[in-house]
């Protein structure tokens, strides 16, 4: 089967003009740092991969910056390097785009494409950006598991696979049957005011990441299955 093309699943242009706080907070960021990235930030990974990892928005300092999702913050060293120890991305993680680290069997990607100020997307934002989210998830044949990096990604899981919130309540480490099929699996956010507070330590980070392995694990479709369903 032939895999959708990703520049066809209807992601966000450069200058996407649906949120005006965050186009002026993207050009002046643009102003300011030209050798930025600065634009909305694509997914990372194959859009074969049975594992998706939502996210929240890409930081100021980190996915805006680098183009790529959590890479250049302290979230991404927590998240890159917990899913190379479990045989989810493979090479070295080196906070920039250019580290030559591939996801084999996972994607990753932010529900809310641009960085807002302070990190908080309006709910305009939010239902802005949704269909995005929705579009890459219908162009993933062979999703298997979301993980879902904070409540926030989680909410946007649920609105764009038609659940119902009050179904599906956020806890770490809750794990979730939703309409379409897909298993999610939730997370405290690996943000470094989390993990400097003890609200997320680096095992239980580890603990959730692993039972995302084990949904896959158990997966009747290998990674190389190439008779991916439509």
């Amino acid at each position: 089967m032939t895999l959708p093309d990703e520049t066809l699943i209807g992601q966000p242009g450069r200058d996407c003009p649906l949120c005006p706080r965050l186009v002026a907070f993207r050009q002046d960021s643009r102003a300011r740092h030209p050798d930025w990235h600065n634009a909305p930030v694509p997914g990372f990974g194959p859009l074969s991969a049975r594992l998706l990892v939502v996210g929240l928005a890409p930081g100021l300092r980190g996915a805006n910056a680098t183009g790529r999702p959590f890479t250049g913050d302290w979230a991404g060293d927590l998240l890159y390097d917990t899913l190379i120890a479990q045989g989810l991305a493979t090479g070295h993680y080196a906070e920039h785009a250019g580290d030559g680290l591939t996801l084999p069997d996972c994607r990753i990607t932010n529900a809310v494409r641009c960085v807002p100020p302070a990190n908080r997307p309006t709910t305009s934002e939010a239902k802005a950006c949704l269909p995005f989210l929705g579009a890459e998830i219908a162009a993933m044949p062979r999703l298997r598991v979301i993980l879902a990096i904070g409540g926030f990604g989680h909410d946007q899981v649920i609105a764009a696979l038609g659940g119902k919130k009050s179904n599906h309540a956020f806890a770490h480490g809750a794990i979730h049957a939703l309409p379409s099929g897909v298993t999610m699996i939730d997370s405290y956010h690996c943000s470094r005011l989390n993990t400097n507070t003890g609200r997320l330590t680096a095992a239980m980070f580890a603990g959730v990441v692993k039972q995302c392995r084990t949904y896959l694990d158990e997966d009747p479709r290998s990674a190389d299955d190439t008779e991916c369903r439509t």
